[in-house]
């Protein structure tokens, strides 16, 4: 007997070691990054009464500092994300869900890009991430219960920049290739002649269908990405009957490592910009300095080539000019945490001349984008910052550094423009592959390797249109400006894969604005939160099924219901909820180009949900779509693509929708033309206490935002001094 205690108590020692191994292996195995140089940093936040944090610093690197601590008091919580995903442990902290993140992050080699390309920028914006790093550092040194990952700290810009590397890609459709070639699974995309072996594109599955290694997650803002929104709107002073009028309406997650953050910025360098990021920037992405401002709209340009490599029987080799070259192989570890222990994951990436590369059982395909190992956006997008005029502004917007979304800007001279911004690849305009740019393109010729991006003149672009307005809500750029002064549609080449579509929200705004008077104050609010649906598109053809739909029984009484509503989602009609609860399958199918919904199952899961939680086929839209944080629990209006979105929900216990996307950060700019300051108010759905549940500032701009009101901004320095809560100066003591 004393062999099988011996036994049992061996076995029981191996697996605590395993245990103890599993749980503690991860930090001692992480990649360890330098800290930046020393440097003192100094950097005064001012709080105003809704939080904001406003940041003075000498130099603009001190800014940068007490913008890392400003929005660490307020949002530690997604910092650490968003950096453990700058550095491929993001599945340390969140599992199967994280370790998609860490996949790609060594696929794309992030990384890499970062050492290869950071040490290449300019001074002045190096010291800005040096600083930023070194913010979160000493967060992290003062508060070492709030770090979630052991060694994750310290950081230095490199690692930032790697962050930016990862996730740029995602907002123009990356993780649309990814995902399916990861799961074997056809392309959804517009296919031109057919390949031999590989078959034509169907449409993909759903965002809950998309694998990746792992088979239960999808990839990072795969899907997601794809219905992020905006909508922008610039009105020159002379249609304004008053200032020059800039409206920001981001549509984002409410949360998470793509939700806004409001700050100011002001330094003795000059740099003097208040607007919002997402976490792990060192300055505003949209916003405005006392001259200029502007603001964006996800746009979806061609801005991927997807190529079938030939290899030879073992898949070590591919086929380039005739020629044999080896396929570059590495092995990763990706960290999963299951529980309390963290599991080491093999996994393999390859990458080829054209770039990352997939081995699937269809075979080995590579994948080339907009913007491939370059870092100059983060360069790019501090130049902007600091620009005081349209001609410098514009300047930096022609290097095509920032790979994606649409610009709409104004400024103090009543200037107006719209960019179509997108680094799109410059492909050469070759007969035989003119049409398949956007299928899969054969991988064994050198020339269809393309380098570099289209000129800046090349892509669509309009300044000071005869309207005095423009905008985008993710709409194709020749909808921009209204009749008489949109851009010609067969004034661009096909080969730059511009999209073209449209959205409810766009079909409503170009009809408001072109039957608008004057677009002052009143006028714009109107349209800003506007909540009704064109029957064009998506729409007509649901209606049109709705209308030929046979049906009796609560079916039949839905649908009647139905073909009898305003087509508002007010919160007025009877059919409100009903048909809020339709919309988003069917706008979905639109715009990803996935299988059209069969009516009769979506109207019965939408009027199932509606009995089974309310007893009734139409309770109030407000009784059913919420805005929830902490203890508030507030009603909404709006539609999943109306002026005011109400994009994308989650379904609480109680049946209601609680908001998870649409409408965030607001902000409204004008600048007067007697000379007078530049005057802004924002909004967003919450608070500045991003995940601050016992701050005061976690809800307090929840009921304002539902009211369709909006807050002031305190630019200048003389109202953020008479309206400060608090007011605090911040120093870093080493790195």
């Amino acid at each position: 007997m004393k062999w099988i205690v011996r036994g049992v108590i061996t076995v029981a020692a191996l697996a605590i070691v395993a245990f103890v191994a599993l749980a503690t292996w991860e930090p001692f195995f992480a990649h360890r990054s330098a800290a930046p140089p020393a440097r003192a940093y100094t950097a005064e936040i001012v709080r105003d009464e809704f939080g904001v944090p406003h940041i003075y610093g000498k130099t603009d690197p001190d800014v940068a500092f007490g913008v890392a601590i400003a929005h660490a008091e307020d949002d530690f919580f997604t910092l650490q994300d968003v950096i453990a995903m700058s550095r491929g442990r993001y599945g340390a902290i969140a599992g199967e869900e994280g370790a998609t993140f860490d996949y790609v992050y060594h696929l794309l080699d992030a990384r890499g890009t970062a050492e290869r390309q950071y040490p290449q920028l300019p001074a002045d914006s190096r010291a800005l991430f040096e600083a930023y790093a070194s913010g979160l550092n000493q967060y992290a040194r003062d508060h070492a219960d709030e770090v979630k990952l052991a060694n994750l700290f310290p950081v230095n810009g490199e690692d930032v920049a790697a962050g930016f590397v990862l996730r740029q890609p995602f907002f123009y459709g990356l993780g649309n290739v990814i995902a399916p070639l990861v799961a074997g699974e056809p392309l959804r995309r517009e296919f031109g002649p057919d390949i031999p072996g590989f078959p034509r594109a169907e449409p993909a599955p759903d965002a809950e269908e998309q694998t990746a290694m792992t088979g239960t997650h999808p990839l990072p803002w795969g899907e997601d990405a794809a219905l992020l929104g905006s909508n922008a709107w610039a009105v020159a002073p002379e249609r304004a009957g008053g200032p020059t009028t800039l409206i920001s309406n981001s549509h984002q997650p409410l949360r998470g490592g793509v939700a806004w953050y409001e700050f100011s910025v002001e330094s003795e360098d000059g740099w003097h910009f208040t607007g919002a990021n997402f976490p792990g920037s060192p300055f505003p992405f949209l916003g405005h300095n006392r001259h200029l401002g502007w603001t964006n709209t996800v746009n979806r340009p061609d801005m991927v080539d997807v190529y079938m490599l030939e290899t030879d029987a073992g898949g070590k080799r591919y086929k380039l000019d005739g020629e044999w070259r080896e396929l570059e192989e590495k092995t990763v570890i990706l960290p999963v945490r299951f529980g309390p222990i963290t599991l080491p994951v093999p996994r393999t990436v390859h990458r080829a001349k054209h770039g990352p590369a997939i081995v699937n059982d269809q075979g080995t395909f590579a994948i080339r984008y907009g913007g491939i190992d370059s870092v100059a956006q983060i360069d790019a997008y501090y130049r902007i910052n600091k620009a005081t005029s349209f001609d410098e502004w514009q300047s930096q917007m022609a290097r095509m550094a920032i790979p994606s979304t649409n610009f709409i800007f104004a400024d103090e001279t009543g200037t107006i423009a719209y960019i179509y911004n997108a680094a799109i690849p410059d492909r050469p305009e070759l007969d035989e592959v003119r049409a398949n740019w956007r299928g899969v393109l054969p991988g064994d010729r050198s020339e269809l390797i393309w380098q570099g991006t289209v000129d800046y003149a090349e892509i669509p672009k309009l300044v000071n249109p005869a309207s005095g307005w423009l905008y985008n809500a993710n709409n194709e750029p020749f909808t921009a400006a209204g009749p008489g002064s949109d851009l010609p549609r067969d004034a661009f080449s096909p080969v730059l894969g511009i999209e073209e579509k449209q959205t409810n929200r766009s079909r409503r705004a170009y009809k408001l604005l072109t039957e608008a008077g004057t677009l002052d104050r009143a006028a714009l609010e109107a349209i800003k939160y506007d909540m009704a649906y064109e029957r064009e598109g998506y729409i007509d053809r649901m209606w049109d099924d709705l209308d030929m739909m046979q049906a009796d029984g609560r079916r039949g009484e839905a649908r009647d219901l139905l073909l009898g509503w305003d087509f508002t989602a007010d919160g007025k009609g009877r059919a409100d909820a009903l048909a809020y609860l339709l919309i988003r399958d069917f706008m979905s199918a639109e715009y990803q180009n996935k299988p059209w919904p069969l009516m009769a199952d979506k109207l019965d899961e939408a009027a199932a949900h509606l009995m089974t939680h309310f007893g009734r086929l139409d309770p109030p839209l407000s009784d059913l779509l919420r805005l929830r944080q902490g203890d508030k629990d507030l009603p909404l209006t709006g539609g999943s693509d109306t002026l005011r979105a109400m994009t994308t929900w989650k379904v609480d216990p109680d049946g209601r929708l609680n908001l998870v996307h649409g409408d965030s950060f607001i902000q409204w700019v004008e600048w007067p033309t007697d000379g007078g300051r530049v005057f802004s108010r924002s909004i967003q759905p919450f608070g500045a206490a991003t995940t601050r549940p016992g701050s005061p500032h976690y809800t307090d701009q929840m009921q304002l935002f539902v009211d369709h009101k909006l807050k002031p901004v305190y630019f200048w320095r003389d109202d953020v001094l008479a309206n400060a809560k608090r007011r605090y100066t911040v120093t870093n003591t080493a790195d």
